[in-house]
């Protein structure tokens, strides 16, 4: 009923080396050629795209040397680099390659870990553990991935690669005695010192995790609001902030979101990228459990504004803002979903300690009705856009799957049964696709 969110380090630190570099670019601080190429590179940043392009020559990235086109920026500690990306045209070497890398220095024999993807679909993750040292590889079996991640997890590099959609591959190497503060960044590689080859970023997060002493729920590490373009699955960042960001709703305009952060529910205009606090009077101590009626005049809140022993209560209140109504008289109760008619409201509640599936009129005139009664989990219930059904998740067949069932709690039957922990279905406006 909660989530986590994250956060992308922007420091930026210009450095001055011998390497030819250019103006900073999105994330990065420089973008430069290492070793002696023939065709001097370039990195461009598409600001609306939020997508990267490199073209660069180079002989090669291996043996005792190196030769390619790379934008960077330094970086301390754990992280975790992430991109999907690919090559542009044919080609003239199957060996040409990208991805990422990290360097303990910008000379052409440094030191190095890479995670590269080869023109033929060759994928490794390629490392010189000394500077001057030959280069080594584990050889990966995925072939021509688009999703590429690096990680440093103290003196180990993971790779882990996917094509878009499938699960990734991982493999960790140890034992890397690099110093603290390294090179990071996106490369490309021609494998001919007179071709200049290109490939094309986008998705591109730098990611600092948790430290091994975190605490959920009370230490937070900052977050963003981001937006997916379903039909290319781009990602583009609309807003950060250093403490916790929760649970983005679409107004049915599409002109604004609506999220809660730190107990208070804010509207974020899309248009201006500002958020605003809306007024919810005393109900203050809102999770993130809030839903937006289906058109989109009325607001459900989950609170823990009310007696403290319920913990989480649900109320609703106008879109606009104003004195909100309480409708559970009991709790926990964790709000999912309104009915379409804006009659109903469908809720995870908490009763003696087991968490089932309920409902209850929207206007509080009624009491709550029992859709489920298993020992075990049910949670995130939300009506589809027909009013047919209810979808939710559930445990009671051993791993979280998804289900649905009439609106009187009839007919429950299972829809995902995979290796996965399926939570949170939520439909598209058309009725047409799920989200989970």
């Amino acid at each position: 009923m909660k989530r986590k969110g994250y956060f992308i380090i922007l420091t930026i630190c210009l450095m001055g080396y011998s390497a030819i570099s250019q103006r900073p670019a999105g994330i990065f601080a420089d973008a430069a050629d290492v070793g002696p190429v023939n065709h001097t590179g370039n990195t461009t940043y598409n600001a609306e795209t939020h997508a990267y392009r490199l073209t660069g020559s180079g002989a090669n990235i291996w043996a005792t040397k190196d030769e390619f086109h790379y934008a960077y920026k330094r970086l301390s500690g754990d992280f975790i680099l992430h991109a999907r990306g690919k090559l542009l045209g044919e080609g003239v070497d199957p060996h040409r390659k990208f991805g990422w890398m990290v360097r303990t220095g910008m000379d052409t024999s440094s030191a190095m870990v890479s995670a590269a993807v080869h023109g033929d679909g060759l994928t490794a993750i390629q490392f010189r553990r000394q500077p001057g040292a030959n280069v080594e590889q584990v050889i990966s079996p995925v072939k021509q991935p688009d999703v590429i991640q690096l990680e440093r997890r103290g003196q180990s590099f993971l790779l882990s690669v996917a094509r878009f959609g499938d699960p990734f591959w991982t493999v960790e190497v140890p034992f890397f005695e690099f110093p603290e503060e390294l090179f990071a960044g996106l490369f490309i590689c021609s494998h001919h010192p007179d071709i200049l080859e290109t490939a094309e970023f986008d998705n591109v997060r730098i990611v600092i995790p948790a430290k091994p002493d975190f605490r959920p729920y009370q230490d937070y590490i900052g977050s963003h609001i981001e937006l997916m373009d379903l039909e290319t699955c781009r990602r583009k960042v609309a807003y950060s902030a250093s403490n916790s960001l929760q649970a983005p709703n679409w107004t049915p305009d599409g002109q604004m979101l609506i999220y809660n952060s730190e107990g208070l529910i804010y509207r974020f205009n899309l248009a201006f990228g500002q958020p605003e606090v809306l007024n919810t009077d005393f109900v203050n101590r809102n999770n993130n459990d809030h839903v937006l009626s289906f058109d989109g005049k009325m607001l459900g809140l989950s609170s823990s504004s009310g007696e403290e022993a319920y913990g989480s209560l649900i109320y609703t209140v106008p879109v606009g803002g104003g004195v909100p109504k309480r409708i559970t008289t009991v709790g926990p109760s964790y709000l999912h979903g309104w009915s379409p008619d804006a009659k109903w409201l469908t809720f995870t509640g908490g009763r003696d300690g087991v968490y089932n599936i309920y409902k209850i009129p929207s206007d509080g005139s009624g009491p709550e009705v029992k859709l489920t009664d298993l020992p075990t989990l049910d949670d995130g219930p939300e009506y589809s856009p027909d009013g047919n059904y209810i979808y939710f998740n559930s445990t009671r067949t051993g791993s979280m799957e998804l289900w649905r069932m009439k609106p009187d709690g009839s007919n429950q039957e299972q829809l995902t049964d995979d290796d996965f922990q399926n939570w949170f279905p939520h439909f598209s406006p058309d009725g047409k696709w799920i989200v989970f």
